[in-house]
């Protein structure tokens, strides 16, 4: 069976139950610190794919990803891909039930790229230009620093790119180089 549709299947399945209870925005919210946790923790993914770890064990340190968000609907759903020997596919059904949760409430992801870190001003200024440019959009801002950049920004929007970036303005000036050879 396809690796895409096991999680889609399961996050489906998890944001029904979630509508049924009036709980997705909640159960939206557990998944992005969930989410998180698996990004800080890399290993927690090959812990949980591991099969000489004990399901007890997947059990608690899923649940310790969730933190003090975990409520009983998180704590069923664990049990459930647990049993299911699904739990090597949790990343992927959190992140799947993110991307539902913002399609059926039209949440555009966007991604703040900047060499450095910049004061909050300065990010305020950039984050009021993508909501000029995406109005009455729901907009959901997320940042991070690529050295890479030398200068300037990246702002991703959904599938929209906007590059304003030092490395993308000389990568420019290399290709004109380039081809007025």
């Amino acid at each position: 069976m396809d690796n895409g549709l096991i999680p889609h299947r399961y996050a489906k399945a998890l944001f029904k139950y979630a509508s049924e209870t009036g709980k997705t925005e909640e159960m939206y919210n557990l998944m992005k610190h969930v989410i998180s946790s698996f990004r800080d923790n890399p290993d927690l993914r090959k812990v949980l794919s591991n099969p000489f770890v004990s399901s007890s064990d997947k059990e608690k340190l899923m649940l310790s990803a969730a933190g003090n968000e975990a409520d009983e609907a998180y704590t069923r759903f664990v049990k459930l891909i647990i049993g299911h020997n699904r739990a090597g596919f949790a990343y992927e059904i959190m992140l799947a039930y993110r991307d539902i949760y913002r399609k059926e409430n039209d949440i555009m992801q966007v991604n703040v790229t900047t060499a450095v870190t910049l004061p909050e001003a300065q990010m305020q200024k950039l984050q009021d230009l993508v909501r000029n440019a995406f109005k009455g959009s729901v907009l959901e801002f997320s940042e991070s620093v690529n050295p890479d950049l030398i200068g300037g920004f990246v702002i991703d929007v959904d599938s929209v790119r906007m590059d304003a970036s030092v490395s993308s303005e000389l990568e420019k000036l290399r290709q004109t180089l380039l081809r007025s050879n």
